[in-house]
């Protein structure tokens, strides 16, 4: 029957695509990135504040032909730490070059088990190696500290108090030529916008010309990235945001590839993984030169941008001011620091569609303070709004089970011709007045909503960590005892006891297989989903059910009142006959009497 060879195709489609992203798993690990080479410790006296600013190596950028950054060692250096802790933040900042190289997000723990330790977003060690760097590039080879350059810290630890809004971390660098740069990263509390400016001033004889330029550098992640693995299929990489193309990922074999060079006013650029992201953010209305790279004997990418070079006359002061955004992928904040920077919350083509799905789990949850409890609310809601929908799938589903005696009669009387036995079935359907596409179309139209909210439950940071009830501790992991899991399953082959039987054995056998195989791939699922589908099953068995007693019941009833009728035609018959019989005699009395 169609509906039953869709729902098996849609079936078998994703089983290949899950095997597929596992088989791409498989070859990844097989053959894995070379290993990057261990971070270095610069050498006493290799990088000071005296180095000209471009001696180190290719990844860093230039402002201009003239600017160019001779070849040299790609491995980074690391000084002096600079420990700074907010209510949101515990991060350090590195001496060589005043990069941020690790942020733990406190309120974010690393695992139900951790809770006091924050989840390391930036980190220069490791798997995942992922750091945020800037700095400035002069033109002609003039001084400026790039993110090789050692700055001195004003201290070495930074703590917000209590009743303290703001802090600020400051590091100077002073070349013998009188130009100073002081770079200030500025925290805030409540806040995972950090503010940076570097701030030139020009104590030489001369004018300094320059730009600025803000960077990712980040390897490709290690951790397992697939259901089998406990984990979901999400995108990794770099994104860049320009007002022609709103949202554009560009993945590592893309960096690798080809190199972006693309002047761009009013964007952004990030790093993006699940869950968290690191965004650049410019000032509004300045135009920046966008860029990616590899970097040259590492597994390390780049993705960055380039300010516009200014002038800053002997004896005065310049200020390069930008915005870093390091933390979770929350959609009402990201929406307020920069246009389109909410994307980054991946909802895909259905994106239309899971937005207000969102705003409406979030709702439920405003309501009844409970991530849990909110899906299974929203399920509910969904069900409702498609009660019609699949009251027609169903009632269609149910008089398909109620002819599969005779289309199994049918078969077996046509056996292998099949042109009569499609004759003979068409000639059934429009007998017994029946769509066989009526379980199927208003299926197709509920597919999208289903894939969008897939995607809500999968991208939204709330649910990480979020606990349900009993021993769902973490919404966002698999059913540490696969209960959840086995429930659906269950509910699966309960659903396919109410839906009609294919008449192919072949078919019966795989559809009966599916509830198992289904159970098998839902057990690395993270809990969430799979309490939505169990939920939607539910509702769905109890829905199907009621139609299909109600079918039956009513093709009972007919089929009586059918019987009845015929009984009554049977006498009508005998009466008419027996009539028939007498009239003769009574039209001719006179032969009766002789």
């Amino acid at each position: 029957m169609e509906n039953q060879r869709l729902l098996l195709f849609a079936a078998l489609m994703f089983v290949v695509f899950l095997l597929w992203q596992n088989w791409l798993e498989f070859q990844a690990m097989k053959h894995p990135p070379p290993t990057p080479p261990p971070v270095a410790t610069a050498p006493p006296g290799t990088l000071g504040p005296t180095a000209p600013a471009t001696v180190p190596g290719q990844d860093v950028p230039t402002v201009a032909p003239a600017a160019t950054a001779p070849p040299g060692a790609q491995a980074l250096g690391g000084g002096q730490r600079v420990r700074v802790t907010t209510d949101l933040f515990e991060a350090e900042i590195d001496t060589v070059g005043g990069d941020l190289r690790r942020v733990g997000l406190r309120t974010y723990p690393e695992s139900v088990e951790h809770r006091d330790q924050p989840f390391q977003l930036l980190k220069d060690s490791g798997a995942d190696f992922f750091i945020a760097q800037s700095g400035l590039v002069a033109l002609n080879n003039g001084p400026a500290p790039n993110h090789y350059a050692v700055f001195v810290p004003e201290q070495t630890e930074y703590r917000l108090a209590d009743g303290q809004d703001t802090l600020e971390v400051r590091l100077n660098w002073t070349d013998p030529s009188g130009v100073k740069v002081i770079k200030t990263y500025t925290f805030r509390r409540g806040s995972f916008l950090v503010e940076l400016n570097q701030r030139v001033e020009n104590g030489g004889a001369s004018d300094w010309r320059g730009g600025p330029y803000r960077q990712f550098q980040r390897t490709p992640p290690k951790t397992s990235n697939s259901f089998f693995g406990g984990g979901v299929i999400t995108y990794t990489g770099a994104v860049i945001s320009t007002p022609e193309q709103r949202y554009e990922k560009i993945s590592f074999d893309q960096i690798a590839k080809q190199a972006l060079n693309q002047t761009v006013k009013d964007g952004w650029v990030a790093m993006i993984q699940h869950y968290f992201l690191g965004a650049w953010i410019p000032n509004p209305g300045e135009a920046e030169d966008f860029y990616t790279k590899k970097v040259e004997n590492a597994d390390r990418y780049i993705v960055g941008m380039r300010g516009a070079v200014q002038t800053v006359p002997a004896g005065a002061t310049g200020d390069f001011h930008t915005r870093l955004y390091v933390g979770p992928k929350l959609p009402d904040v990201l929406e307020k620091v920069a246009p389109n920077l909410q994307l980054t919350v991946d909802y895909g083509m259905l994106t239309i569609i899971a937005e207000p799905l969102f705003w409406l789990l979030k709702a439920i949850h405003a309501l009844v303070g409970n991530w849990g409890w909110a899906i299974i609310f929203l399920t509910i809601l969904i069900k409702l709004a498609f009660y019609k929908l699949s009251e027609t799938s169903y009632r269609s589903m149910a008089n398909m089970r109620r002819l599969a005696p005779e289309l199994t009669r049918l078969k077996e009387l046509y056996g292998d011709d099949k042109q009569k036995m499609n004759e003979a079935m068409m000639g059934l359907y429009k007998k017994e007045k029946v769509n066989p596409l009526g379980g199927c179309l208003p299926i197709l139209v509920q597919i999208p909503v289903f894939i969008a909210l897939y995607w809500v439950l999968v991208e939204s940071v709330q649910l990480r960590q979020a606990p349900f009830m009993l021993w769902i501790k973490d919404m966002a992991i698999p059913d540490p005892y696969y209960v959840l899991p086995l429930i659906m399953g269950v509910t699966m082959f309960v659903q396919q006891k109410l839906s009609p039987a294919p008449p192919d054995p072949v078919q019966a056998k795989v559809m009966m297989a599916l509830p198992i195989v289904f159970t098998f791939m839902f057990l690395w699922f993270p809990a969430g989903l799979v309490l939505y589908w169990v939920v939607n099953n539910i509702l769905s068995i109890a829905q199907q059910w009621v139609i299909t007693k109600r079918v039956e019941s009513g093709a009972d009833a007919a089929a009586l009142k059918a019987k009845e009728g015929s009984g009554l035609a049977d006498q009508a018959k005998k009466l008419l006959t027996l009539a028939k019989q007498a009239l003769p005699e009574s039209k001719n009395p006179g032969k009766r009497k002789k």
